[in-house]
C-alpha cells in the first residue's frame, strides 16, 4: 500500500472527520433504521432501504478514511526542500501554452483547498510536478488533455 503524506494539521482534521462520522452520524443511521423497521412490512419499507443504503455509503467512507489514516506519514513543514518538488512546496509554473502564470500549493488529504489552488499531491498535476525541478519542462496529463508546464520557483508552502 502506498503512503499517504500529510500534514499534522490536515491528519487531525481527517481523525476529526472520522470520530463524527463513527461516533455522531452512524449512531443517528442506527436509530433512523430501528424506527423503521417498526414502520412494518421490511420488503416495502422505503424508510428502512433509505437508512440501509445511508448507512452502507457512510461505512464505505468510514474505511476508506481509516485506510488514509493507516497509511499516513506526517511531514514535518521544516524538513521540506526546495530543490524539487515535493510535498508542502509551493510551485510557481508557467502554462506554456497560455502563456499564463499559475501557482499550487501540494498538501495532503484534508487540506486540499482548490478554489486556492492547494491541491492533493496524489492530484493529476501534483503527479506530473512530482520530483521535478526549476527550468523543468512538464507534461502533464489530465481528464481534458495535456497541460505543459515550465517549473519557475519552488518554494516551501
Amino acid at each position: 500500500m502506498d503512503k499517504v503524506p500529510m500534514s499534522k494539521e490536515g491528519y487531525d482534521k481527517l481523525r476529526a472527520q472520522l470520530d463524527h462520522w463513527k461516533n455522531e452520524e452512524m449512531p443517528k443511521i442506527a436509530e433512523q433504521i430501528a424506527l423503521a423497521r417498526g414502520f412494518g412490512d421490511l420488503s416495502e419499507n422505503a424508510e428502512f432501504d433509505a437508512a440501509v443504503e445511508a448507512q452502507g455509503m457512510l461505512q464505505a467512507k468510514i474505511n476508506d478514511l481509516e485506510s488514509k489514516l493507516s497509511r499516513a506519514i506526517i511531514v514535518d513543514k521544516n524538513a521540506v526542500t526546495t530543490d524539487r518538488v515535493v510535498f508542502g512546496t509551493r510551485v510557481k509554473v508557467l502554462d506554456l501554452d497560455c502563456d499564463d502564470e499559475e501557482e499550487f500549493t501540494f498538501v495532503g488529504p484534508g487540506e486540499e483547498d482548490y478554489d486556492n489552488n492547494k491541491i492533493l499531491l496524489s492530484s493529476p498535476i501534483g503527479q506530473g510536478l512530482l520530483g521535478k525541478s526549476v527550468n523543468d519542462e512538464v507534461c502533464v496529463n489530465v481528464p481534458k488533455g495535456v497541460l505543459r508546464f515550465r517549473i519557475l520557483e519552488i518554494n516551501v508552502a
